[in-house]
């Protein structure tokens, strides 16, 4: 008979917990046996689609989570015997969530990015270590066909040498207008500045601003296409149409590998990009561009003069084709987990993050810091 796994939730702060909770809730080995929310800094002022409190009730009400512990989630990691923890807090919690449920034996499952900082993704790291647990970064990238496919084509030399990796992400922000988390039918009023800034996202102390929300999927992919993390980094990032919050609607960070440069856009303040986001990889014989045609993702390699190629992805191995499965699989055979949500990987995505919002404020190239040398 399979193993049953009890998972519980900490935090509704990251509205991805509406669509984490709900694929553990459907694996057929997980039991979701409780939930807990961390305390906001500051309460928030309306409970629209996708704020705090509506993801903490939609979530209980749509996988059946057995016990809600309010806010007293370090109570629930010591009481519950949990197997798996999935963790869904503003982005300065992580370090603190991980640490307990490496103390209780628990594995977590921790939404992107990792951290808010390279040392609290130190933190996690060296408690995970510590206590023999397992802790993921899942990136809902991931589970995308195409990037696979990506991923194989450039392995495979189908664009040459990589030269640069190019990657623009945005939107009008969490609870934004634009955004397609505003509302669940569209019919939602948009929320006003004064109640964005009561939530997380536009707290810098929490480890709100678009340019670690967003840049951090760019440093995964070029860690994962490059197979190195980048030696400096240059980062800019500004509040330009969101005043009444602390953190940053616009971003960019600029990596310097050993072979190549990766470029990192970030936005809050985006209706709609017109073009490709990407990635777009450039090599010394074509240029890849993940793009979507009649609805459905491709893979395409332009050549010049004309020529072009276009790839269909294929679908990931079922069972393993998102984080459960994937977790699951990892807890039971001892197998790796895939790269990209590996706990030494994402030490390296971070050190690159780090890098480049310290060079925010400096105002300089900023070098990357090697983890393995500090964490012990």
């Amino acid at each position: 008979m399979s193993r049953r796994y009890r998972v519980g939730i900490v935090g509704f702060g990251h509205m991805h917990v509406n669509n984490v909770a709900s694929l553990f809730a459907k694996h057929p080995q997980v039991d979701m046996a409780a939930c807990a929310d961390t305390a906001p800094a500051r309460p928030e002022l309306r409970r629209a689609p996708y704020t705090r409190e509506w993801n903490r009730h939609n979530v209980i009400a749509a996988c059946g989570v057995r016990k809600d512990w309010g806010e007293d989630w370090e109570a629930m990691i010591e009481a519950e015997r949990l197997d798996i923890v999935v963790c869904c807090t503003e982005n300065s919690r992580h370090a603190h969530v991980v640490e307990a449920c490496a103390a209780a034996g628990a594995a977590v499952c921790v939404e992107k990015p990792m951290a808010a900082s390279l040392e609290d993704a130190l933190r996690m790291a060296r408690a995970a270590r510590a206590a023999g647990t397992t802790m993921l970064v899942n990136w809902p990238l991931t589970w995308t066909p195409a990037l696979h496919l990506a991923k194989e084509l450039v392995e495979a030399g189908e664009v040459g040498r990589v030269l640069q990796i190019k990657w623009r992400a945005g939107h009008t922000g969490p609870l934004g207008p634009g955004a397609a988390h505003a509302g669940v039918d569209g019919t939602a009023a948009p929320m006003s500045g004064a109640e964005r800034a009561a939530t997380w996202w536009h707290q810098a102390a929490a480890g709100g601003g678009a340019t670690l929300d967003f840049c951090s999927y760019g440093a995964m992919i070029c860690r994962w296409f490059l197979g190195e993390a980048a030696l400096a980094a240059m980062g800019m990032k500004a509040n330009l149409d969101s005043q009444w919050g602390d953190a940053d609607d616009n971003g960019a960070i600029l990596l310097r590998f050993r072979d190549a440069i990766g470029l990192l856009e970030a936005s809050w303040t985006t209706f709609d990009h017109g073009v490709p986001c990407g990635p777009i990889v450039f090599g010394t014989t074509g240029t890849l561009v993940v793009d979507s045609r009649d609805g459905r993702e491709i893979v395409r390699i332009e050549r010049g003069h004309g020529r072009s190629g276009v790839h269909e992805p294929r679908p990931l191995a079922a069972g393993r084709d998102q984080v459960p499965g994937e977790l699951i699989h990892h807890l039971e055979t001892g197998e790796p987990l895939h790269p990209t949500l590996d706990r030494e990987f994402n030490l390296e995505v971070m050190a690159m993050l780090d890098a480049g919002l310290r060079s925010t404020v400096s105002g300089r190239l900023e070098p990357v810091d090697s983890p393995a040398w500090r964490t012990g």
